[in-house]
């Protein structure tokens, strides 16, 4: 893949302040209750422009989109975002610990020619029609790109992670600690010889789109619709696959909204193709959680033999795993799939159970009323369980994360995984640069 350096705006200390203050999550993570907490952190965050409020009046002319160009527009003219005078690569160092082990992730953010979803640029996920048109909406409006597209490459030698490393020696332009105690911190790379080097290593190399589906997708669009020369490139986040910082986490399913639905016979008619597999607990909260660390250790042992398995919570005091045991069916249900995608605990369960069981299709499973997809963050199985005892949910879905190994058959196919199939953790955080076109 083509890439190459660019001059990027960002936050200026000397007027925002902390510039940590300003940057946020990807805009398909932040719920109204996250958007209203960043909007009090500072006057200058990103997520007015990323997530902007709607209104009751909004119409054509005056709408979330364009208050977006409008703060951007701002936030130039008084000095608030500032252009980098020199051509850099930027070097992201994300630090964070994950069941009591430490990890550091490194990135490198440049510009990357747009290549068709092909041989040098593969997509892993489905995407959903209605964040295409709400990202494309804000392209138009803004002629900008804000969010990272994460990208996977394979260097074993480590071209930029040496490079990045020998920056973070130096003092970082960003140094911020999230929410989750994930340290962010931005460095800037403008020796010719590294630049150089990066780039050269990247000549030949293809790229799987770990996130960012629907910015990656509308940078396509875009560039064809605007004929501008200079959206042919868009700001892309790089991380290589052979990095030990690479952690990859799940998505859990929350099913709502299905009409007449009794959960035992549910369960009941799981065990046409699974073995289901009960872990009952009483109302104590310790035999609860006792059973629910039983559910994901079956599953987890499950998965590491290579088989899948699903974990179920309807309240009722029991956790379930149902294992698939007839794998004839995914053949069936599934017949112009490969065998990886077949394989994968997500297709498993859209296909023979959320399509098939609780007749929900892609458009449902596009709608939040129906499916919401809850990623693996500390503390979201907790909520997910409360939200299904509090009546407010039906059905949880738990899912074991997918193997990188499934990830690079999957896209060698030239197929996508389900919508959120994979979640990698942690989340790369916007407005850290921003693309001005």
């Amino acid at each position: 893949m083509e890439v190459r350096p660019f001059k990027a705006f960002r936050f200026n200390a000397e007027l925002v302040g902390d510039t940590g203050r300003c940057i946020a999550p990807p805009y398909d993570v932040i719920n109204d209750e996250d958007r209203e907490k960043l909007y009090g952190t500072s006057e200058y965050n990103i997520v007015r422009i990323i997530k902007g409020k709607t209104t009751p009046s909004d119409n054509g002319e005056q709408n979330q989109y364009t208050r977006a160009a409008e703060f951007l527009r701002k936030w130039i003219g008084e000095g608030a975002l500032k252009q980098d005078e020199k051509d850099t690569i930027y070097g992201y160092v994300q630090d964070f610990e994950r069941n009591g082990t430490a990890f550091q992730r490194l990135t490198f953010i440049a510009l990357g020619k747009l290549e068709d979803f092909g041989k040098t640029v593969r997509p892993h996920e489905q995407v959903f029609a209605k964040p295409m048109l709400d990202r494309l909406n804000l392209k138009r409006a803004t002629a900008a790109r804000f969010g990272l597209v994460f990208m996977l490459y394979e260097d074993p030698r480590g071209t930029a992670d040496q490079i990045i490393a020998k920056a973070g020696e130096h003092k970082p332009l960003v140094d911020f600690l999230d929410s989750q105690d994930v340290r962010h911190r931005l460095f800037a790379v403008t020796d010719a010889k590294d630049i150089r080097d990066i780039s050269e290593m990247m000549a030949d190399k293809s790229c799987i789109i770990a996130d960012g589906h629907h910015r990656y997708t509308t940078g396509l669009t875009y560039m064809r619709e605007s004929g501008s020369p200079a959206a042919k490139y868009q700001m892309l986040a790089f991380t290589n696959a052979a990095h030990e910082g690479l952690v990859v986490l799940a998505t859990h399913r929350v099913v709502g909204g299905i009409q007449d639905l009794k959960p035992q016979e549910f369960l009941r008619q799981l065990e046409d193709g699974f073995a289901v597999k009960r872990f009952e607990f009483s109302a104590d909260a310790e035999a609860k959680e006792s059973a629910r660390r039983q559910m994901l250790a079956e599953m987890k042992a499950v998965h590491d033999q290579g088989r899948t398995a699903l974990g179920i919570y309807t309240g009722n005091h029991a956790f379930y795993v149902a294992v698939l045991r007839d794998e004839s069916l995914m053949k069936t249900a599934a017949p112009d799939r490969s065998d990886a995608w077949r394989s994968l605990d997500v297709s498993v369960l859209q296909k023979l159970i959320l399509e098939r069981k609780l007749d929900l299709d892609e458009e449902k499973m596009g709608n939040p009323d129906y499916v919401e997809y809850v990623k693996d963050t500390p503390n979201a199985i907790h909520g997910i369980i409360d939200r299904i005892d509090a009546g407010r949910r039906q059905i949880a879905f738990f899912t074991n994360p997918v193997r990188m190994q499934q990830l690079t058959q999957v896209t060698e196919a030239g197929e996508r995984m389900p919508h959120k199939s994979t979640y990698f953790y942690p989340k790369m955080y916007t407005g850290l640069t921003i693309q001005k076109l």
